[in-house]
């Protein structure tokens, strides 16, 4: 049983966490009981947080307005929270640089002088290097992140690498961050397909909506669907290979946005990743320094088979 004031973070932590709760679902995550649940939203509301009724379901959300509730962090989140802060500069979310430094004045603050210690003895050994890459609008990640939340579709206007401009209609499941670009994963309403978008293209439309029944993901493992999508899919050639290497060692040298790994054994791993060019699949697998078997597609294995007797008899 939770004590009373925990009791009461944990419920605005999951008023937070999703946009309505019935009563019944919020006694069940508290393990209190519907009448407990209603004195607490009461005491919510006292403290001018706006809990409103749902009608029809019994249920409360977050209205707008709400404050965002204290936290509680234990020492090594305090660290990793003032390290991202102070990092986020780096990253790749437009206009976020001003924003972090005032949460950071805010954080650093309050923080005990042992984990100010840790955190600039950290910081004074780290360099970080310059983003080089696209960025994105907080206020449209914020947008796609609610409306996945929410199971609301989006509407955006996309742009294609060609330049191309049209209107996406999706049910949005998923942002994926691959360290220097973040892609929505979304079924694309109009072409009744699983679609990735790369979100510096997009600009979405408001309002949102209707609400949708989300669908099971086109894979259980997102994030190697992503890779997959981004790597292989979008490319005329989509090769496969076999390397005679760890897959954790492979991906020392081959990042999720250029291929996708899958292990095998303890030894080796399928490489998976894509062009338009053969002459390119070709030195790309070749420079990366391991040992490799060449698959698919028939077109490349006679291209590496045609360009190994050309470098062959270049040392004859």
């Amino acid at each position: 049983m939770w004590e009373t004031s925990a009791r009461l973070l944990r419920l605005l932590s999951l008023l937070q966490a999703r946009r309505e709760w019935t009563g019944a679902e919020l006694a069940e995550r508290l393990e209190i009981t519907p009448r407990t649940v209603r004195r607490d939203i009461d005491r919510l509301r006292g403290l001018g947080y706006p809990v409103l009724a749902t009608a029809g379901t019994a249920g409360y959300r977050m209205g707008a307005g709400a404050d965002l509730p204290p936290l509680l962090l234990d020492d090594d989140e305090a660290v990793a929270v003032a390290m991202g802060l102070r990092t986020a500069a780096g990253g790749s979310i437009t206009g976020i640089e001003e924003t972090s430094v005032r949460a950071l004045a805010k954080l650093e603050q309050v923080l005990p002088s042992r984990l100010r210690h840790r955190i600039n003895a950290l910081q004074s050994v780290t360099v970080p290097m310059a983003n080089t890459g696209p960025t994105v609008d907080p206020s449209t990640l914020t947008a796609i992140a609610v409306a996945c939340r929410d199971s609301l579709r989006l509407r955006f206007d996309y742009r294609t690498h060609d330049g191309t401009s049209s209107i996406r209609t999706t049910e949005p499941h998923r942002l994926v961050h691959s360290g220097r670009r973040w892609y929505l994963i979304g079924w694309d309403v109009d072409r009744q397909d699983w679609r990735t978008y790369r979100v510096d293209r997009l600009d979405p439309r408001t309002p949102t909506g209707p609400r949708f029944t989300p669908r099971t993901p086109p894979d259980p493992d997102i994030s190697g669907y992503t890779s997959r999508a981004i790597s292989t899919s979008a490319y005329r050639y989509q090769a496969r290979f076999t390397l005679r290497v760890s897959a954790e060692t492979a991906a020392e040298r081959i990042t999720p946005t250029t291929g996708a790994l899958e292990p095998i054994d303890e030894h080796s791993c399928t490489l998976r990743t894509g062009s338009n060019s053969l002459d390119e699949l070709a030195i790309y697998v070749t420079t990366k320094g391991f040992d490799f078997q060449v698959h698919e597609p028939p077109e490349l294995v006679e291209h590496i088979r045609t360009l190994a007797a050309r470098l062959a008899s270049a040392t004859d």
